[in-house]
C-alpha cells in the first residue's frame, strides 16, 4: 500500500519552455524504476530548493509509468516556490517530490464533461482529456488564455487525437471566439459534469454562473491553487482539545492550530500550508471551526465537523478535534 507521506527522488529529465512565463518539467524516478500510478487530476508535493514545498498537477497521459510531467507558472506574486522552480533548476537535478494524490477526480458516471481550464489550469485537464477520449467518453475542453504566446500546451493539443472536442479562447482574440460561458452552461445535458481549474477570478465566474444556473453541488468538480488572502488583525487566541488524549493547548494569534499541535508532539501532515490541498483535514467534535480553506465545499464547511488546521481558526473559545 502507498504512504501518501511517502518522499521520493526523481531527477529532472527534460525541462521545457511551454509558454511565456510557463515551464515544464518531466520527472523520472531517480532510480529508473516506475513511479507511482496516479488517476487524472492528482497532484504531487514538489520539494524545492529553498526549503519551499508546492503542489502541481500531473498533466501527463495517466497509464504512463516512467515519468511524471508538470508545468509551472511564473507567478508575480511568488512567495518563492514557483521563482525557484524557473530560475535554479535544471535538466539533470535532483528534486523530492510526494507520491501522487487526487481530490480532483473525474465522476465515473459522467455521460458528458464539460472542462473549462484558465491559463495554468490547463495541467489537470490534459490529463482528464487524454482519459476520456481513451474510454470513449464525451467531453468538450474550453481552454481561456490571455494570448496565444501564453498558451501552454497549445501545439500538443492541435496535435492531440481529441484535438475535435477543444475549444481555444483568447482575451485579446476576436470577439467571436471568446467564451460564451452562458451558452456552454445551457446548452449541457442534464447529467454533464463540470471541472474547473484556473486562476481564483476564472474559477468564481465558472462556479458561480453554473450555481446560478441551478447545477447541482455533485456536479460541479474543482480545484484552487491558493487560497484567497485573510485578514489576520482580529485574530485572537483559543483553545485546542484532543479528543484521544483530552489535552487541551493554547493557539495564540499569530500561530496556526497545526503549528501549535506539531510543537505539542502531535503529527499534522502538511503541505500547502494554505488550505489548498487538503491534506491536513481534521475532523471536529465540538466547536465551531472558522473556516479558511479553499478545498473543503459550501457543504463541507456549513456541517462543521472537518477544518484544515494549517490555516483555519475557531469561532468558538474551543475546538475538540478527533486526533
Amino acid at each position: 500500500m502507498i504512504d501518501p507521506n511517502d518522499v521520493m527522488e526523481v531527477r529532472v529529465a527534460r525541462r521545457t519552455e511551454e509558454a511565456e512565463g510557463i515551464v515544464s518539467f518531466e520527472l523520472a524516478h531517480a532510480c529508473g524504476a516506475d513511479l507511482p500510478p496516479f488517476q487524472p487530476g492528482a497532484h504531487i508535493d514538489v520539494h524545492i530548493p529553498g526549503g519551499y514545498v508546492r503542489q502541481y498537477s500531473l498533466c501527463n497521459p495517466a497509464n504512463e509509468t516512467r515519468r511524471y510531467v508538470i508545468a509551472v507558472l511564473r507567478d508575480a506574486q511568488s512567495r518563492g516556490g514557483s521563482a525557484a522552480l524557473h530560475d535554479c533548476v535544471v535538466e539533470g537535478d535532483a528534486l523530492r517530490i510526494s507520491v501522487p494524490r487526487n481530490h480532483f477526480r473525474l465522476h465515473p458516471g459522467a455521460n458528458h464533461s464539460l472542462l473549462f481550464a484558465g491559463g495554468i489550469g490547463v495541467t489537470p485537464m490534459l490529463c482528464m482529456a487524454e482519459q476520456l477520449h481513451r474510454e470513449g467518453r464525451p467531453f468538450t475542453l474550453h481552454y481561456c488564455a490571455r494570448s496565444w504566446g501564453r498558451m501552454a500546451f497549445h501545439d500538443a493539443i492541435s496535435g492531440s487525437d481529441w484535438a475535435g472536442h477543444v475549444q481555444l479562447h483568447f482575451d485579446d482574440g476576436a470577439p467571436g471566439q471568446k467564451l460564451d460561458l452562458q451558452l456552454a452552461l445551457d446548452t449541457a445535458c442534464a447529467d454533464t459534469h463540470l471541472y474547473v481549474c484556473g486562476p481564483r477570478g476564472y474559477m468564481d465566474t465558472v462556479l458561480g454562473q453554473a450555481r446560478a444556473g441551478g447545477w447541482s453541488a455533485d456536479r460541479l468538480h474543482y480545484e484552487y491553487f491558493k487560497a484567497e488572502p485573510v485578514h489576520k488583525e482580529s485574530d485572537g487566541a483559543f483553545e485546542v482539545e484532543i479528543a484521544s488524549t483530552g489535552t487541551v493547548v493554547m493557539v495564540p494569534a499569530d500561530k496556526s492550530i497545526a503549528m501549535v499541535l506539531n510543537e505539542h508532539g502531535f503529527n499534522v501532515s502538511m503541505s500547502c500550508e494554505q488550505g489548498v490541498c487538503g491534506t491536513c483535514v481534521t475532523r471536529v467534535l465540538s466547536g465551531l471551526p472558522d473556516h479558511r480553506d479553499a478545498f473543503l465545499t459550501t457543504e463541507e464547511r456549513e456541517a462543521n465537523d472537518q477544518m484544515t488546521p494549517c490555516c483555519s481558526r475557531s469561532k468558538s473559545p474551543r475546538l475538540v478535534v478527533d486526533l
